[in-house]
C-alpha cells in the first residue's frame, strides 16, 4: 500500500498532469500529501527551506499554531527538532527526538524526520522532509502514574513493618522479661499489622476493579435497601464516634443495574469517611432520591456530614491514590488513602457520576448519580 501511495500516477492519456513536484527527482507532491493524509498521527511535510507546505487534519486538530507557509522554526521552537531537522538534511537519514512542550499543556511526542529522497552527493540540494509525531502524553501520565503508585505503597507498607521489626527487636531483648511491656508492644503490633492487611485489601480490590472497569454490571441492586444495610453495618462505628447517622429513602424498591458488593463498598466507604473525617458535626445524612433532571441518571445519593468541611485546593484531589488532606491524621484513623480512588472507580465503571462539595467549616457532602 506504501508503494502504491508513493508511486507517482501518471496522468490519463490527453490529459495534462495536476501534480506539482517539489522538484526533479523529488517524489510526487500531491501524493505525498495524500499519504500525510491517511496518517493518523499528526504529520507536516516541509519544503527544501523548511517551510511548512502541508499539515494533516491530526496536525491541525493537535498543533493548532502550526500554520502553512510559515518556517517550522516559528511554530515549533524547540532546539532539538530544528537540529534533527538540520542532521536529516545533512545525512539523509531519519532522526527521532522526543519533543516536550509545557504550553499550552504538559504534552510530550515522540517525533520522526525523516528526508524524501536522499542527497546524491556533497552539492545536492537539501530534500524535502516528513515530520511525524507520535503523541506520549499518556503512556508517560500512566507511567509517572505507576512509579507514584509503588512510591506511595512502599512508603505506606515500610513504615508498619519498620514498626514491627522495632518491636520484635526489643521483645527478643530488653522487654523479653517484661511482661507488662509486652502486652502494650503486642497490641501496638497486632494494630501494625492490621494496617497492612487493610492496605493490601486496598490495593487487591482497586486492581480487580481497574481489571474490569470496561465491562459494565449486569445484576440489578436495591438501592434503597443497600443503603440501610451499609447503615446498620456501620451502627457500632457511629455510635462509638456519637454520631447519629440518618437514611431518607423513598418508598419501595429504587432498582438499578449493578454489582451488589461494588456498591456496597462504595456507599460503606462514603459513610466511613463521613463518621470518620467529619463525625465532630454530631450527623451525617443520607438521601437517596430520583432524578429528573441530570440526563442519564435515574438515582442521586447524597451522603453529607457537617464536620470541618475542607479546602477547596483540596477537593479535586481526594479520589487521587494516597492523597490525604491530612496524612498523620489519616494514619491515626486507620485510613489508606485508597478509598475514594476504589469508589471512582466503582462508580466509573457503573456509568455513573460522583461530585464532592465541600467548605472549611461547612462539612462535605459527596453525591453519586446512577443510571437504572
Amino acid at each position: 500500500v506504501v508503494v502504491a501511495l508513493l508511486s507517482p500516477a501518471a496522468p490519463p492519456a490527453n490529459e495534462p498532469a495536476t501534480v506539482r513536484p517539489f522538484a526533479a527527482g523529488d517524489l510526487d507532491e500531491a501524493t505525498v500529501e495524500i499519504f500525510a493524509d491517511a496518517l493518523a498521527d499528526p504529520c507536516l511535510i516541509l519544503d527544501r527551506r523548511s517551510v511548512i507546505v502541508h499539515r494533516n487534519k491530526a496536525a491541525i486538530e493537535q498543533f493548532p499554531s502550526v500554520a502553512t507557509g510559515n518556517p517550522i522554526a516559528l511554530s515549533l521552537r524547540n532546539p532539538a527538532l530544528l537540529t534533527a531537522i538540520d542532521a536529516a538534511r545533512r545525512t539523509g537519514e531519519r532522526q527521532t527526538i522526543e519533543l516536550h512542550q509545557t504550553i499550552p499543556n504538559e504534552t510530550w511526542h515522540k517525533v520522526s524526520v525523516s528526508p524524501l529522497s536522499r542527497p546524491s552527493g556533497p552539492d545536492s540540494p537539501s530534500p524535502p522532509l516528513v515530520v511525524t509525531m507520535q503523541n506520549l502524553t499518556e503512556a508517560k501520565r500512566i507511567d509517572a502514574l505507576r512509579a507514584d503508585f509503588i512510591a506511595n505503597a512502599s512508603h505506606e507498607l515500610r513504615t508498619p513493618l519498620a514498626s514491627l521489626i522495632g518491636f520484635i527487636d526489643t521483645l527478643l531483648g530488653p522487654a523479653a522479661r517484661d511482661a507488662a511491656a509486652r502486652e502494650r508492644f503486642l497490641n501496638i503490633m497486632r494494630a501494625q499489622a492490621t494496617r497492612m492487611s487493610k492496605l493490601i485489601d486496598d490495593l487487591l480490590s482497586l486492581s480487580r476493579i481497574e481489571m474490569r472497569q470496561h465491562v459494565r454490571p449486569t445484576g440489578t441492586v436495591d438501592l434503597a435497601l443497600l443503603l440501610r444495610e451499609v447503615s446498620e453495618a456501620l451502627t457500632a462505628q457511629a455510635g462509638e464516634a456519637s454520631v447519629e447517622v440518618k437514611v431518607e429513602t423513598p418508598p419501595g424498591a429504587a432498582m438499578v443495574t449493578g454489582d451488589r458488593d461494588e456498591l456496597f463498598e462504595v456507599f460503606e466507604n462514603l459513610l466511613d469517611n463521613a463518621v470518620k473525617y467529619g463525625g465532630d458535626g454530631g450527623r451525617v445524612d443520607v438521601v437517596l432520591a430520583p432524578v429528573t433532571s441530570r440526563p442519564g441518571y435515574d438515582y442521586a445519593v447524597t451522603v453529607t456530614d457537617y464536620g470541618a468541611g475542607i479546602e477547596a485546593a483540596h477537593v479535586p484531589r481526594l479520589t487521587e491514590r494516597f492523597y490525604r488532606v491530612d496524612a498523620e491524621s489519616s494514619r491515626r484513623k486507620k485510613g489508606t488513602g485508597l478509598g475514594l480512588a476504589i469508589v471512582k472507580h466503582i462508580v466509573n465503571r457503573h456509568r455513573g457520576l460522583m461530585t464532592i462539595k465541600s467548605a472549611p467549616g461547612e462539612g462535605t457532602r459527596v453525591e453519586v448519580l446512577l443510571p437504572r
